[in-house]
């Protein structure tokens, strides 16, 4: 029911597509409109120089012929260059007089009327003047007409005698403007569809070994933990496909580590019980068995018992230590006094064998510690030190600290450990001389249980052993536990 409501995931894919369409797309629609826009600019620009020069010949024309004095009596041909150029550029000109008074309009609606405006006063004070309006589309030029300089007395500098007022549509160049625009839309839109294609096609291709390798692990998830995850199409799908592999491995050798454990489990659990059976079956097949016979065989009955007894409880300190939330009790206490106690225990063993029992302890250590599962640990890699030694050998225990941790070093003069079985002896059950541990009273679980509690106290511990020249135990955990 559970996958029923679960929501939706989007694919990459969609984001990425949209990413790659919109990189290509907007620089496109950028580059249309500025294209467009800088083309009318250009045209206006063209327009007003073009306009600005036949204005300034009328304007010298008007000058040379005194047309705002009125001397000329006939202005037909200045009136009809005026006219056809107002049309030309779709267009209207005004002519006012230095007193204000229009005296010439193309339009033919404002002639003796009243022109006083920013324009035409700015070009009689010299200053010819243009403005464009981009709403309205037209543009405004004010061309100063200067006077006659036949009738301008010596030496004089000339002034304006009227200004030439010129208002030019820029409707075509819109219009030019819009269907450039549209163009391009069309170019746009073609664009974007062979892009959208380009990129699925892209994509598809590039997620074709993501596919592969998903497709792998499907078939992993259905339980063929022996395929090999291989991709490689690009530097990403190798690392991944590399990582999935070494995962794999992992997995495969958790899997085989479980099927050992249970394997070990059934057999260590079934070999007292089968020595049990025995022992009972032989005494329940003899008649008049002697007290000492019968004796014996109870004792033996009762070391299995105890050895089955020693097997489940190890059993159940590492279910405990495997729950998600193992009960850990942690408090400030002296380490040093813990390592004493635990030598203390475990020294009459050692006496057995004549083996001599060290502590050296660099300074006092106090630490944030479980002290029952502490000392579990430590009594099991004192307790193997002094099982799997020489007669007449020593074991040594080291405590030191620094600022932030604690290290207890456990040496002894024992068998040793051969190279190859040095990564394995932390494993549930596994034993480098199976003869020798059952002999010792081992169950194969210390070392496990021992590495569970120095992890559960977030230290390390690792093995230094060679063959025939002892092992040392080296165990670091920190000062102050941090949950």
């Amino acid at each position: 029911m559970r996958k029923l409501y679960q929501k939706h995931t989007p694919s990459i894919r969609v984001p990425l597509m949209v990413f790659m369409i919109l990189l290509c797309m907007v620089p496109l629609v950028i580059q249309g409109r500025v294209l467009a826009g800088s083309s009318k600019q250009n045209q206006v620009d063209r327009r007003i120089i073009d306009l600005q020069n036949q204005c300034q010949i009328i304007s010298n024309k008007m000058t040379r012929t005194g047309y705002l004095s009125g001397t000329v009596v006939d202005n037909a041909a200045i009136d009809a260059e005026l006219s056809m150029l107002a049309d030309i550029f779709n267009g209207r000109i005004l002519i006012v007089n230095s007193g204000f008074k229009i005296i010439k309009d193309t339009f033919s609606l404002s002639e003796g009327k009243v022109c006083i405006s920013e324009e035409t006063i700015r070009c009689f004070l010299g200053e010819a003047t243009q403005k464009y309006n981009t709403e309205k589309h037209y543009f405004l030029l004010a061309i100063p007409i200067t006077e006659n300089v036949q009738t301008m007395e010596s030496g004089s500098t000339p002034k304006t005698a009227g200004v030439m007022l010129v208002t030019a549509s820029t409707e075509s160049m819109t219009e030019l403007e819009e269907r450039l625009l549209d163009r391009a839309e069309l170019f746009q839109l073609t664009a974007f569809l062979a892009i959208a294609i380009a990129a699925v096609i892209v994509l598809q291709a590039s997620f074709r070994p993501f596919d592969a390798i998903v497709g792998s692990i499907n078939r992993v998830a259905e339980g063929n933990l022996d395929e090999d995850i291989e991709e490689m199409a690009f530097s990403e799908t190798k690392r991944i496909s590399g990582s999935l592999n070494h995962m794999l491995e992992n997995i495969k050798t958790m899997e085989q580590s479980r099927q050992e454990f249970v394997s070990n489990v059934s057999h260590e659990l079934k070999t007292p019980i089968t020595s049990i059976r025995v022992l009972a079956d032989s005494l329940m097949g003899m008649d008049h068995v002697p007290e000492e016979l019968y004796k014996e065989f109870m004792t033996d009955i009762s070391d299995e018992i105890d050895r089955e007894s020693k097997i489940i409880d190890d059993l159940l300190t590492l279910v405990r230590m495997d729950k998600e939330s193992p009960e850990m009790s942690f408090q400030s206490a002296n380490v040093n006094s813990l390592v004493e106690m635990v030598l203390k225990r475990l020294r009459p063993i050692a006496r057995k064998r004549n083996i001599e029992v060290i502590f050296e302890s660099m300074r006092e250590v106090t630490a944030d510690i479980d002290e029952v599962k502490l000392s579990l640990a430590i009594n099991n890699l004192v307790e193997n030190a002094i099982k799997y030694n020489k007669e007449d050998g020593w074991v040594r225990v080291t405590l030191d600290a620094d600022h932030k941790f604690f290290y207890l070093k456990v040496a002894d003069s024992g068998v040793g450990i051969p190279e190859e079985f040095k990564d394995r002896v932390f494993e549930r059950f596994y034993r480098v001389d199976k003869a020798r541990s059952r002999e010792t009273g081992g169950t194969g679980l210390g070392l496990a249980i021992t590495k569970n509690v120095i992890l559960l106290h977030h230290g390390a511990v690792r093995v230094e052993s060679k063959e025939g020249e002892g092992t040392i135990f080296l165990v670091r955990i920190p000062l102050i536990y941090i949950s």
